[in-house]
């Protein structure tokens, strides 16, 4: 087995544990045997466990996916743009729901540098989506607003949707809401943030 295959089966390994087990619950020692690797061998890719952490939060998040999505997001309008990052978020807090869970049931227990892993990867995605507010601003598509609030408003409301619905509701009929969802709120985030009297912003077009 080669070294990039090895490491994708603990990566899997550690994502599966984790979200089973949380950070706190799940062991180096168990994942090498969900991998089905020796211990040692995980530590040669992995030095530590918070390495492993931080690894697996940043394959398995949707930062990666937002980093693939948005710079081919610059030809589209505005409200499809949107669109697409909030169907492909909302999909990514669906599947790993049961990681977000855990973790935020242990998070007043986590040591500084697991909290400083949750920190950065949030802050990373909050960042890019307000560079992409910041941009359509310069251009004259969006009125003047923070753009870095704004993508702490727009994330978080699809990641409160997800887990309120999640804990109260847990049903694949609600799931297949996700989608009426995204575009209901994807069309009053768009009306709220448009540039004042621009019937171009959902082209994403300049105002005149």
């Amino acid at each position: 087995m080669g070294a990039e295959q090895t490491r994708n089966r603990i990566l899997d390994a550690a994502q599966e544990l984790f979200s089973q087990k949380g950070f706190l619950g799940a062991t180096t020692r168990g994942i090498a045997r969900q991998a089905r690797v020796a211990e040692v061998t995980l530590f040669r890719h992995f030095p530590t466990k918070e390495a492993l952490f931080q690894e697996v939060i940043r394959r398995y998040s949707f930062l990666p996916a937002l980093r693939g999505i948005l710079p081919g997001l610059d030809e589209a309008s505005y409200e499809e743009a949107l669109l697409a990052i909030a169907r492909r978020f909302l999909a990514t807090l669906d599947e790993r729901r049961d990681l977000i869970r855990i973790m935020l049931a242990e998070r007043h227990l986590y040591p500084s540098q697991v909290k400083s892993i949750f920190r950065g990867f949030l802050g990373e995605m909050v960042r890019m989506l307000a560079e992409y507010f910041r941009r359509l601003q310069a251009r004259g598509v969006l009125r003047d607003f923070d753009p870095d609030a704004a993508a702490k408003a727009f994330l978080g409301a699809f990641f409160s949707y997800v887990h309120f619905l999640g804990f109260f509701f847990e049903t694949a009929g609600n799931r297949r809401r996700n989608d009426r969802f995204a575009v209901e709120f994807v069309n009053l985030f768009v009306r709220g943030t448009a540039a004042i009297g621009d019937s171009g912003a959902r082209r994403g077009k300049p105002a005149k």
